[in-house]
């Protein structure tokens, strides 16, 4: 059976809607429907954070919430959950929450347009941690404030949870959970309106069938880059289909020697996987935009993005990964190396989507990765490396290095590996592994580095790897998780 509505819940409050454009996005409905204009639109991309809402999905533990971008996420894609806005956060009797009264108390507020962003973002640290976290600038680095700086909002970060809990919020998370509990179903959903239509299969064989009937359809995960399709380009999409609903994509496991990463799995949930096994790893995903797109963004959409400079594939291509793919009732697996076959291109079928990603645990306590951009926080890469280097008896044994933003594509750097396997472990193999990179890449000069640049870094990022791990008393990482577990290698 294909149900015509989608159902969740806003503000404590069942809501189901149908008839309605399947591209219409959560910002808009809220503040055209609903007259909700406390979130707002700065950049209608996923940068700025001014139109921050929480978002919850139930698991077996109760509700868990997410701080997500409402300008780029399409409503359909909160079947069966829940929206909280900055309308819901305060008590019944008005009475502003933690997070809110911090934020008064703080001074973290000027102009006031940025500051129902940040009461979510802190809304939904303040619900799924009980103590403040070491790191909240991770926390509000999806968030843009040009006022009042960051100062008197990071002490309200910590100041909240020094301030009493609200009165009943037991009682509204339980309220919450037994309400999406009661909207939970296993059927999947059409909706149409203004000529265009959204497939939201629940199953991976109904996702299966529904592609192959329709090749031509957007396949939507996040949509944290096909929501900018809609907003900045404003193209019409006559017809997606959204995979949030095939609940084994969101899954990881493990399988031999490699973990199963479901095409699913956003990015939030990926760097927590990774995070005691690949520290490096977990750091790359840290600087995946702000944590709103890394609660939305997934694994199998940025693989199947083929961006040359996303981050996500060189790592993954250093580790030796594959992708599955399906098409119909056909699978196939190849190496992630061979599926990236032109600048957003890849050897994908007509109808064949990723299902899931491979990734050898072997490789992943050699993992070095660096990411070069002109910000900490909330960039895109000029320059990623990722550097797989095994290392027996003063030897290098084993080699795979990656980079991206050097090529049209991810791309292996095979001369270099060359250069490196069955050498002394030494700088001398490194200084001579050099020249290797002119044979690996041509990189080509934009906006954010010239080729020259690129070249020089990439270099230089090998023979960091080498001090990295030969001289572990110098500091090659100033800032992130990963420079103490890095440093005591």
């Amino acid at each position: 059976m294909m149900r015509t509505q989608i159902t969740f819940v806003l503000n404590g409050t069942v809501q189901r809607v149908a008839g309605i454009s399947p591209t219409t996005t959560l910002l808009q409905w809220l503040r055209r429907s609903r007259r909700l204009t406390g979130s707002k639109e700065g950049c209608a991309e996923g940068d700025c954070g001014a139109c921050t809402v929480v978002v919850g999905t139930l698991a077996q533990d109760g509700v868990h919430y997410e701080a997500i971008n409402a300008c780029i996420q399409f409503l359909p894609m909160l079947e069966g959950k829940s929206v909280t806005t900055v309308e819901g956060v305060a008590s019944a009797d008005g009475a502003l929450h933690p997070c809110q009264q911090a934020l008064v108390e703080c001074h973290g507020s000027q102009c006031g347009f940025c500051t129902p962003g940040f009461v979510m973002s802190l809304y939904a640290l303040y619900l799924e941690q009980a103590a403040a976290p070491d790191d909240i600038d991770s926390v509000l680095a999806g968030n843009l404030c040009r006022c009042t700086g960051y100062g008197p909002i990071v002490a309200a970060a910590r100041r909240m949870y020094e301030l009493p809990r609200p009165t009943g919020e037991g009682e509204r998370r339980t309220c919450e959970s037994e309400l999406l509990k009661s909207l939970a179903h296993e059927e999947s959903i059409e909706i149409a309106g203004d000529g265009r239509r959204m497939l939201l299969p629940a199953t991976e064989d109904e996702l299966a069938q529904a592609y192959l009937a329709n090749p031509n359809a957007t396949l939507i995960a996040g949509a944290t880059d096909v929501g900018l399709w809609v907003t900045k380009q404003d193209r019409p999409l006559p017809l997606t289909i959204h995979l949030g609903r095939v609940r084994d994509f969101a899954l990881t496991r493990e399988s031999g020697e490699a973990l199963q990463i479901g095409a699913g799995v956003t990015h939030a949930m990926a760097a927590s996987v990774f995070n005691a096994r690949a520290p490096t790893l977990a750091e790359l995903w840290r600087r995946f935009a702000g944590l709103q797109v890394r609660n939305a963004g997934t694994v199998g959409g940025n693989i199947a993005n083929g961006s040359p400079i996303g981050d996500l594939a060189p790592a993954l291509i250093a580790l030796g990964a594959r992708v599955h793919l399906r098409r119909g009732d056909e699978r196939r697996g190849l190496a992630l190396e061979n599926f990236f076959v032109g600048s957003g291109k890849q050897d994908r079928r007509p109808g064949e989507f990723v299902v899931r990603l491979d990734v050898p645990e072997m490789s992943l306590t050699d993992l070095q990765i660096y990411k070069v951009s002109k910000r900490f926080d909330d960039d895109i890469s000029a320059v990623c490396g990722a550097f797989v280097i095994a290392v027996d008896g003063g030897k290098v044994v084993r080699a795979r290095i990656a980079f991206g933003g050097m090529a049209a594509t991810p791309k292996r750097a095979r001369a270099v590996e060359v250069a490196l396997i069955g050498r002394p472990w030494t700088r001398a193999t490194i200084d001579g592994a050099l020249p290797a990179f002119a044979t690996d890449f041509a990189p080509i000069s934009d906006a954010r580095a010239s080729a020259d640049y690129r070249m020089q870094v990439a270099q230089n990022l090998l023979v960091r790897a080498f001090v990295e791990r030969t001289a572990t008393e110098t500091v090659t990482r100033l800032a992130g998780h990963a420079a103490l577990a890095i440093g005591a290698r």
